[in-house]
């Protein structure tokens, strides 16, 4: 599609401009601004297994680094408190949270007793999905995100998840039993691997439609560079051209199979308000944990991708903030367009309060080109939703912007040493445990 093609092209280059890092002065953010709402985001980057498509903050699993972890991340966010915060949502990311569930109760326990809390969502794997942790995550989690990817056998072998994680009939069973312990329950699938099929794909949507979920993610596959080489050597590389077809087949499958959209990707069927992707509900939030991203009052803060210096930083009294970067007022209006139309719904008026100018005075370009493609399928004075089409170019976009976003995980990367370092970068025996693909984890 000619439309995605420029869309890439042109967010790719934006993200190259302004997701550049520079050192931070100090190691703090700001505090919270009254009558501000914000969700708290808990990064825990310990794996069972690497996955070749993932570019988020992971390192194999030792307890012996985990432990005192989760230990920091508790008191990182009393520091947290002391500045001044309180949340009503939780979202844990990683990596893979349950990978010590004690650990993560007791974590989720104290957000309780410290803040607000209404709502906790958190990430797990489908080995995670037995009698022992359902118990303990229930009454704690309202909404538990499995990472599946995909139901076809030959698929998870590819991506190195069949031995570890179970057979396709296996994650089916699991996730059937473990629905009924939470208000919503998500299964992240990816579609557009190489190998995938059409037939594929609709065996996938059939299995999530018969599953029990609550609630699905379909993530495009992205391939960002860092892990360009790995999917090529595992799944193969990406064909973008058959993107929009799989989507088609997708939203059609889910509408007709009972769910509705939540944002271009999300689709739910239990009628709730809990949603995958915490940054339509939350513009602003601050992030707990090694390789976690704030976005406060229009600025990045980056925290310490070195779970070495984490666990350093947070005991003697510092927020583990290493890099940061500021937004324009162009690239905020545009951050806000693109959020709010992936949630299916830019609100005008609110957008004019917040920014002083309309949508069509702030971003006069990206205007004409979406009105010029047919992307809106309402355009007044109150609000702007998509139509089908403009859907899909929203997926697209939100592909190419995590892309961007994964870009700038690799400048923090990068300044990994020693042996963090070579399990990361080296010659990969010693990377056979990381996460999964969790697009819903810290967007930024």
């Amino acid at each position: 599609m000619l439309e995605e093609r420029i869309l890439s092209r042109v967010i790719r280059g934006c993200m190259d401009d302004f997701l550049k890092l520079s050192p931070c002065k100090e190691h703090d953010i700001p505090g919270p601004q009254p009558g501000k709402r914000y969700m708290l985001y808990m990064h825990i980057p310990f794996c069972e297994r690497l996955c070749p498509y993932c570019s988020f903050n992971r390192f194999p699993f030792a307890e012996d680094r985990a432990k005192p972890y989760f230990e920091n991340l508790r008191t990182e966010m009393r520091m947290l408190a002391d500045r001044g915060y309180d949340f009503d949502s939780v979202y844990i990311g990683g990596g893979t949270p349950t990978i010590m569930i004690d650990e993560l109760c007791k974590t989720i326990d104290l957000a309780r007793e410290m803040f607000s809390i209404k709502e906790v969502s958190s990430e797990t794997n489908p080995n995670h999905l037995i009698p022992e942790y359902l118990e303990k995550l229930e009454g704690r989690v309202q909404r538990l995100s499995v990472g599946v990817q995909s139901f076809d056998n030959g698929l998870l072998k590819q991506m190195g998840r069949l031995e570890k994680y179970g057979t396709n009939e296996e994650i089916f069973e699991r996730i059937k039993v473990a629905s009924p312990y939470f208000q919503s329950m998500n299964v992240d699938m990816i579609f557009n691997f190489p190998a995938q099929t059409e037939e594929m794909l609709i065996t996938d949507l059939a299995y999530v439609l018969e599953s029990g979920a609550t609630q699905t993610t379909f993530y495009p596959l992205m391939a960002s560079p860092s892990v360009e080489r790995s999917l090529a050597a595992t799944v193969g590389a990406v064909d973008y051209s058959r993107e929009a077809h799989y989507y088609d087949i997708i939203w059609h499958a889910l509408t007709e199979g009972g769910f509705s959209m939540s944002s271009a990707w999300t689709f739910d069927r239990s009628a709730g308000d809990m949603i995958d992707e915490y940054v339509v509900d939350y513009e602003e939030y601050p992030a707990l944990g090694s390789g976690g991203i704030t976005y406060l009052n229009g600025k990045l803060y980056v925290n310490t991708f070195s779970v070495t210096d984490y666990n350093e930083l947070i005991p003697a009294g510092k927020l583990s903030v290493k890099d940061e970067q500021t937004f324009s007022l162009h690239n905020r209006m545009r951050y806000r367009f693109m959020m709010q139309l992936f949630g299916l719904r830019l609100d005008k008026k609110q957008f004019k309060e917040d920014f002083g100018m309309s949508v069509e005075r702030g971003l006069p370009a990206e205007m004409a080109f979406m009105s010029a493609v047919g992307a809106f399928d309402v355009n007044n004075d109150e609000e702007i939703t998509l139509s089908p089409k403009g859907r899909y170019l929203l997926v697209a976009m939100m592909r190419q912007f995590f892309i961007g976003v994964n870009n700038l995980r690799d400048q923090a990367r990068a300044k990994l040493t020693g042996f963090e370092r070579e399990l990361i970068f080296g010659d990969g025996k010693n990377c056979a445990a990381a996460p999964e693909i969790s697009v819903g984890s810290p967007l930024l």
